[in-house]
């Protein structure tokens, strides 16, 4: 019986390994998609550097945001979403709730660059358990894969924007040249 009882606990303890490394797997797994995704995503910083200084301002009509507005936008809820859906503080220099009002390309492209380097770092040194634990976003129950789902999900739709306000403007996507 001692042997039998050895056995069993001998598989349950392999079962629980297999199951805590597949666990591991998939969350680097999601981790690296993610990571593939948002640096994707990420040629926009490419496309702010590109747009003259002078088109910053441009806007494509009265009371839509304007070129540095989507830029700062975009910052602004790469912060956002790690802040306050998963916990993660941002650095003592930045301040989420006036982001987008930074004007200038200069300032613009910096807050911009700053905000990819703070996900992509933040993420990559995330557990796998934080991406598991439930939250808050947007008034409901989600786990931290979602947070980061919707993460990528606003910066690509505000990314298209930028592309067509790059175009109307007479500049190409880098990445199409």
């Amino acid at each position: 019986m001692k042997t039998l009882n050895s056995i069993i606990l001998s598989l349950l303890i392999l079962a629980s390994a297999v199951q805590t490394t597949k666990a591991q797997e998939d969350g680097n797994n999601f981790k690296e998609q993610f990571s593939q995704h948002f640096d994707y995503a990420s040629r926009v910083l490419s496309l702010a550097k590109a747009m003259p200084a002078e088109k910053y301002s441009w806007r494509p009509g009265e009371g839509v945001s304007s070129v540095e507005e989507v830029y700062t936008h975009i910052a602004r809820y790469n912060f956002y979403y790690l802040q306050n859906s998963l916990g993660v503080s941002v650095p003592d220099d930045v301040d989420v709730d006036n982001i987008e009002s930074i004007t200038g390309k200069e300032e613009v492209v910096e807050i911009l660059e700053q905000s990819i380097e703070y996900v992509k770092g933040q993420v990559e040194a995330m557990p796998e358990s934080r991406l598991q634990e439930q939250t808050e976003l947007y008034g409901r129950t989600v786990n931290g894969r979602a947070v980061l789902m919707q993460l990528i999900t606003h910066k690509s739709e505000h990314v298209g924007q930028a592309i067509a306000y790059a175009r109307v403007n007479g500049v190409v996507p880098p990445w199409s040249e």
